[in-house]
């Protein structure tokens, strides 16, 4: 049987991740079990479609107490044109100083970290949340597209993309117009990867963090299905409250 063309694509971008960035996934899992371990947050940001890896890692089935998604709804797209569009979207992401008036909501602290996704790596929203948190002290692990990195030039006005203020940065893999597949006839490709790449990449650091916290002896609570009959029905109230504290004791939102 002859594999679909998307699938084939996919497999190539998931495969160099594996072979090119491993040491980079796994130095930022030490970065974060040791925030997390310490009792402490790792904070999760995107605008755009990069804020979906951001869900996918808390709270989601296999997640740790210990990430803390950072989501604005203005930098959310639930719309196509009109209230919440994607058009709409675009024009505020790109705005120099937004992100500053949104994230002063939280009380960010040495020792933590921030995990900022962007394929592009160009716009402010992104820029502007990794230099916010580098101010405070924090690690800033950044997941962008590498080949966008080496080519493009800044455009805000700091002079800096996001893989400047990176501590690890982990190249997506995917490649610069991020579709994958061509279509005879057309400069533009279709079928989207960098958001799989992405979650791929944020789900291989979760993963690394929780072995880790494991050998560290840390007690994790972990968002789990309810299918996983051998847990107490009781048992998810235990890790909401559990995030309720550590969110509450770091952040007094």
């Amino acid at each position: 049987m002859i594999e679909l063309e998307y699938i084939t694509k996919l497999k190539q971008v998931i495969e160099k991740i594996s072979v090119e960035q491993s040491d980079q996934i796994r130095a930022a899992a030490d970065i974060c079990a040791d925030v997390i371990n310490s009792g402490k947050l790792v904070h999760l940001f995107g605008s755009g479609h990069s804020v979906l890896p951001v869900q996918d890692v808390f709270p989601r089935y296999g997640g740790v107490v210990g990430w803390h998604p950072v989501m604005d709804p203005r930098l959310m797209w639930n719309n196509v044109i009109g209230p919440g569009g994607a058009r709409e979207l675009l024009w505020i992401e790109r705005q120099e100083g937004y992100v500053q008036n949104f994230l002063q909501s939280y009380n960010f602290q040495e020792g933590e970290a921030m995990i900022v996704f962007s394929h592009g790596g160009l716009n402010a929203a992104p820029i502007e949340a990794a230099m916010y948190a580098k101010a405070r002290g924090l690690k800033v692990i950044t997941i962008t597209s590498g080949e966008n990195y080496k080519v493009a030039e800044a455009n805000h006005s700091s002079g800096n993309k996001l893989g400047d203020l990176a501590d690890v940065l982990i190249d997506n893999c995917s490649p610069l117009e991020d579709a994958l597949v061509v279509i005879p006839g057309y400069y533009q490709k279709v079928g989207a990867s960098s958001t799989i790449s992405a979650i791929c990449i944020a789900q291989a650091i979760a993963s690394e963090t929780a072995l880790r916290l494991q050998k560290l002896g840390h007690k994790m609570n972990i968002f789990v299905s309810p299918n996983v009959t051998e847990v107490p029905k009781e048992y998810m109230h235990e890790v909401y409250a559990d995030y309720t504290e550590t969110v509450l004791r770091n952040h007094n939102m």
